[in-house]
């Protein structure tokens, strides 16, 4: 089993910096910009970082690549990051940009399936990491922390599926008025 503070190889062409304890004042003070943590103490923060690693990124280097399979997610310390998905024509097409506070690859780190997107450090970047594994231990050895955690990930990933739901929703409205505008 792996140590807490090793490094993964799936980040290994990243600048690993330890674990993120000495980031825990860093990670405190994105609570307002951070829907994962934005209902965590300090103290459950400073916990938190005990299980994950901090990473630099340079401007220009992918920390996710779409398809490839993932067991960790991402909070952003601090710098930029574009998410790029590839079109049907195999064209990329800029999702977000995302700054301090922003979480990254949840999906993939809950269920195992392959990443969404793309995602590229816009300018040098910090993140800290929690991997599946770990957040596995956080369950086993904290288990108040561990179910925080959860469901602060149900509930930010519910808040995405509805925003994502009425966006599509008001897609296909704007496509039916163009089919009807168009037929008269």
């Amino acid at each position: 089993m792996r140590s807490m503070a090793e490094p993964q190889d799936h980040l290994a062409h990243l600048d690993h910096r330890g674990d993120a304890t000495g980031f825990s004042g860093q990670i405190h003070a994105l609570i307002p910009k951070c829907k994962l943590i934005e209902n965590f103490s300090t103290a459950e923060v400073r916990l938190l970082s005990h299980f994950m690693n901090v990473y630099n990124a340079e401007r220009g280097a992918e920390i996710i690549h779409e398809g490839d399979g993932g067991d960790f997610m991402m909070l952003i310390l601090e710098g930029k990051v574009e998410v790029v998905k590839q079109d049907r024509w195999n064209r990329p097409q800029v999702l977000a940009l995302v700054d301090a506070g922003s979480t990254l690859g949840e999906m993939s780190m809950i269920d195992g399936e392959p990443r969404f997107a793309t995602c590229i450090a816009v300018e040098p970047t910090t993140v800290a990491v929690l991997d599946r594994e770990n957040l596995a231990r956080i369950i086993v050895e904290q288990p108040m922390l561990g179910a925080k955690v959860l469901m602060e990930l149900v509930l930010m990933l519910s808040q995405r599926l509805r925003t994502t739901s009425s966006r599509l929703v008001q897609l296909l409205d704007e496509q039916t008025e163009r089919a009807a505008n168009t037929a008269l």
